[in-house]
């Protein structure tokens, strides 16, 4: 498969979309570095391109064979000329469901890259991804253990 060359910063967050449509998480691997960092949406913590590779396999064949990935908004914090931010805002459609006869909302989240040149391109040092939840400020914990998102604001 051909893949765009990592050329600017935000080219890895379309990289990654891309290599999320083709379930190839090789590719999506080889966009971090070596020792590159990766938290999930539940805060499950990845720490090395390996680790995210086996992590996004396992989410192809499981959790998300038949989604899509889409970019809503890109936005690049350059720190240096060879250090930036990305943050990409997504859409995510399409997620396995976990019980026969449910089928799971569209959800958003925030993807959250630390990249950095080396060379003529661009490798990921670190990734946080966020759900979004609209109009929620926080989460709790309830007494029971269920984890709830919260509003503070009447």
């Amino acid at each position: 498969m051909t893949y765009s060359p990592v050329v600017e910063p935000q080219d890895i967050a379309k990289l990654f979309v891309e290599a999320w449509a083709r379930r190839d998480a090789d590719k999506l691997a080889s966009l971090f570095d070596e020792d590159a960092e990766f938290v999930n949406v539940t805060g499950l913590w990845w720490h090395d391109r390996e680790a995210i590779r086996k992590a996004h396999a396992y989410g192809f064949a499981n959790i998300f064979g038949d989604s899509t990935l889409s970019i809503m908004q890109l936005r690049v914090k350059s720190l240096s000329p060879d250090a930036a931010v990305v943050h990409a805002k997504l859409r995510l459609e399409g997620q396995t469901a976990t019980e026969p006869g449910t089928n799971p909302a569209r959800r958003q989240t925030i993807l959250s890259f630390v990249v950095h040149r080396r060379d003529d391109t661009w490798s990921c040092a670190s990734a946080q991804n966020t759900d979004i939840v609209p109009h929620m400020e926080t989460n709790l914990v309830q007494p029971d253990g269920t984890f709830r998102s919260v509003r503070y604001r009447p």
